[in-house]
């Protein structure tokens, strides 16, 4: 399972700024990485687990701007097109960084 986490924050004021700097800490801290300039992904063992990291992230989220999340299965996230550009074939990129026990 994989969450995604997709956010439009305002960069105007300095408080706008530091907010996204710490947005961005917390999810790099919760284990997201980034796939695309304000576009995070993490890997999650199941959907239960997703949810759990989804309240954490919602409880530190910005009051301004706009963030939305989305829950997908290996299966779909390995399906994804690259229109444009090249893949990053980064270990933790791929379905090989996912162990089950």
């Amino acid at each position: 399972m994989r969450l995604m986490i997709m956010f439009d924050l305002p960069m105007v004021s300095s408080e706008d700024r530091r907010n996204y700097r710490h947005f961005r800490k917390a999810l790099i801290s919760e284990g997201f990485f980034m796939m695309q300039f304000s576009v995070y992904v993490r890997v999650c063992a199941n959907s239960k687990n997703a949810k759990s990291v989804e309240q954490r992230i919602s409880a530190i989220t910005p009051k301004e701007g706009l963030v939305q999340s989305v829950m997908l299965t290996e299966k779909q996230y390995q399906a994804m097109h690259f229109i444009s550009g090249e893949p990053n074939q980064d270990i933790i990129n791929s379905a090989e960084r996912t162990i089950m026990i």
